[in-house]
């Protein structure tokens, strides 16, 4: 067809498959839901893929619908008797089948600590696009952390915070980040005398905050969740993935579903532990790492 020539519209519309439920948006019409995380944060949802789905009577719209579609292309006709749609979307979840789960996308909106984002960053399967502090000034916003959640340096892990910090350093730390947040007024001021925004930036800390656009498809937003909902993830960005699940669950409650039966709140067991527990011997192994693991598997399971 030349490129000048429209579409056959009719004709498209007519050879296309007839649905005989309604459609709705899964996003009820809005253009954004937003969750405030942190003084300054902010997880938005704005847009999902599909955004209009076919309805059941007396059931809310949700994407739950493309994974089943895309799951049951692969097997033919007659797959809809093998399954309702829960109990497909819970046994492709179960056996890992990840491709029906990238059918569904969401973009969001987020603006996070620097900090924060760096962690984030590393999940390299997202579409991203940051505020650029060369191209624009950077916002005087900074996270500055409850006395209460200043932590103290964990033990057992080199990169995390176990309990609270004693006050008196919960209070230096936090009369050290203030030092560092008046800095800004520097930066504003060296700015206006032509430094350029792209040196200026650099002594700008990590605390303060940057924003960005971070489109993913449903399989790999649950690989995020998995690691960064989990206890030993940093507080502050399981802030963020407390946010963006909440903003999610509605819209794929069923794949919410068995992602936590199967993954978020399941367990792995690896073949010298299943070995363990049925035989009921200690672990083969002299590593002190895979032993404490060991360890606290078994506390979770009561044996």
């Amino acid at each position: 067809m030349p490129l000048h020539t429209a579409p056959d519209v009719e004709r498209i519309h007519r050879t296309a498959p007839a649905l005989d439920a309604p459609f709705a948006d899964v996003m009820a019409g809005s253009a954004r839901w937003e969750i405030r995380v942190h003084d300054h944060g902010f997880a938005a949802l704005v847009d999902s893929m599909p955004r209009m789905v076919p309805t059941l009577a007396g059931q809310a719209p949700t994407a739950d619908f493309a994974i089943v579609q895309a799951a049951r292309v692969s097997y033919g006709a007659g797959t809809k008797k093998i399954s309702e749609d829960r109990g497909l979307i819970r046994y492709l979840m179960r056996h890992r089948h990840s491709t029906p789960f990238e059918m569904v996308e969401f973009k969001f909106h987020m603006a996070m600590p620097i900090f924060v984002a760096r962690q984030w960053i590393r999940h390299r399967t997202a579409n991203v696009n940051e505020y650029s502090a060369r191209y624009s000034i950077v916002a005087d916003r900074f996270y500055h952390p409850a006395l209460e959640h200043v932590r103290a340096q964990s033990a057992g892990n080199r990169q995390g915070g176990a309990e609270i910090a004693s006050a008196a350093t919960a209070e230096e730390f936090l009369a050290y980040l203030q030092r560092v947040e008046e800095q800004y007024a520097d930066y504003q001021r060296l700015l206006e005398k032509g430094v350029s925004r792209e040196l200026a930036r650099i002594g700008l800390p990590v605390s303060i905050f940057t924003e960005w656009y971070w489109k993913c498809d449903l399989h790999n937003i649950f690989h995020f969740l998995s690691l960064r909902l989990d206890e030993h993830a940093q507080q502050e960005i399981r802030d963020y993935a407390r946010a963006m699940y909440a903003l999610i669950k509605p819209i794929v409650p069923v794949a919410c579903e068995a992602f936590e039966d199967y993954r978020l709140n399941a367990m792995h067991l690896t073949a010298l532990e299943i070995e363990a527990l049925r035989s009921g011997r200690a672990l083969a192994s002299d590593n002190k790492r895979e032993q404490a693991e060991w360890d606290a598997k078994r506390a979770r399971l009561g044996v």
